[in-house]
């Protein structure tokens, strides 16, 4: 009788190993996706240098992609608001340099348009930049 007891008794514990074989798998899936949506998604191929400098922090960054597209700050901005936007960028620290980062396809044109405009909005220094990997 007492072995018939034990075999109907209610089991009160739960089992959690398939509960940590499904959160260890989420963190997988999370460490392998993370530094994909950290690189730069706005693909610029820079033209290439032997010679480099040092970024600063507090420059503002311009990518003009081959199509003229702007991005400052990684965020698109049409052509006719350039202006108001770069006024705002520069407009608390106006020696803040812009660093415009075009692909080397981009026409000529595009980039002389962009510090036209960004000058008009107050911004006094400008950089090119370049890739110094061989």
């Amino acid at each position: 009788m007492a072995l018939n007891r034990k075999r109907n008794a209610v089991m009160s514990e739960i089992n959690i190993t398939p509960f940590t074989d499904v959160v260890l798998v989420l963190l997988i899936i999370f460490m392998i996706t993370t530094p994909m949506l950290m690189q730069p998604s706005i693909k610029v191929n820079l033209p290439k240098t032997q010679i480099s400098d040092s970024e600063d922090a507090s420059n503002i960054e311009v990518l003009i992609s081959k199509n003229g597209y702007v991005y400052v700050e990684g965020k698109q901005i049409h052509n006719s608001n350039v202006e108001s936007v770069m006024r705002n960028m520069v407009s608390s620290h106006t020696s803040k340099t812009v660093v415009i980062k075009g692909d080397k396809e981009v026409q000529y044109d595009y980039i002389i348009q962009f510090m036209d405009k960004a000058k008009k909005a107050g911004a006094i220094k400008f950089a090119l930049a370049v890739d110094n990997n061989n």
